[in-house]
């Protein structure tokens, strides 16, 4: 499966370059998994994390340069450490001895040919909870295709509809027809939400879209899509927890968190278009601390 690799189209970008002799394209991987932390998560949508929380993995690196990337300490300057695949199905198991509710993938499509041999590893071994593939919706369908039977719940971003914004603000064309193709496939193959008796999602689909500052149209544009195109078929979580940093503080648009009057209207527009079935998340105040410390020295 590491074949791939040796002249990656793994993701949209598709770099061409031989990783398995070490070359590096636009994500800045090689042929070696890098991860940043592995921990249990309490933050997450409620059906993915309530009671014992979620596995969670944390690459390294990203295929996408947002500006305002709260993670970019691992995403766009790629603190982390290199592990084996072995070690990755070991951490796999490890997630799961904590009785935690699922494995949660934390952008990880550039590691997907290490990650399904991983996976196939801790199979062996007893993995049984589910998969979950936390991205940023910018794959290329084949390697989706390539997951299908190995991932239980799909978790992508939905970022933007403007195609102004997603070259704007990270750096890539066609942002929003590459991530709704994608997304079709990602249900193809898990088909509509499935939760156990305590509301925990084991099967599915949930779309998260991050509301930006000044940029409201763009979230009602992406929320009429989402339900005009996959309707009740997904969940979807809007994310109200932008706070500007990294390159974002340099902007005078993203220089700022939502307002609470941006908030109302998207909470309003979420009525308006009768979407049933997810969640808003609350503007807070303190978002900043819910942004997990990559410490790395253990």
């Amino acid at each position: 499966m590491v074949e791939e690799l040796r002249q990656c189209e793994i993701c949209p970008h598709k770099c061409k370059v031989n990783r398995l002799e070490g070359k590096k394209g636009r994500c800045k991987c090689d042929d070696k998994i890098k991860i940043a932390l592995a921990s249990t998560h309490d933050y997450e949508e409620p059906c993915i994390s309530k009671i014992n929380g979620s596995g969670t993995i944390f690459f390294s690196n990203c295929n996408l340069n947002c500006t305002y990337c709260q993670n970019y300490e691992i995403s766009q300057e790629g603190k982390g450490k290199v592990i084996s695949v072995d070690h990755l199905a070991d951490i796999f198991i490890s997630q799961q001895n904590k009785n935690v509710n699922n494995i949660n993938l934390v952008t990880p499509t550039m590691y997907v040919p290490q990650i399904i041999e991983a996976i196939k590893i801790a199979k062996r071994k007893g993995l049984h909870i589910p998969i979950i593939y936390n991205s940023n919706g910018y794959e290329n369908i084949e390697t989706i295709k390539m997951l299908n039977g190995y991932i239980d719940i799909y978790l992508p971003d939905l970022k933007y509809y403007s195609n102004e914004l997603s070259k704007k603000y990270s750096n890539v064309d066609n942002y929003f027809d590459i991530a709704v193709k994608c997304i079709k496939e990602m249900i193809s193959q898990v088909g509509s939400p499935e939760f156990d008796e305590n509301g925990i999602i084991k099967k599915g689909v949930i779309i998260r879209h991050l509301i930006l500052p000044n940029h409201i149209l763009n979230t009602k544009k992406v929320l009429r899509n989402i339900k005009g195109i996959f309707g009740d078929d997904v969940y979807i979580s809007v994310m109200a927890q932008y706070f500007p940093t990294y390159k974002a503080k340099e902007s005078e648009k993203l220089n700022r968190k939502i307002t609470k009057k941006e908030y109302k209207e998207i909470e309003n527009y979420l009525y308006l278009l009768d979407l049933k079935n997810g969640y808003i998340q609350e503007l807070g105040e303190h978002e900043e601390e819910y942004v997990p410390k990559f410490d790395l020295s253990e």
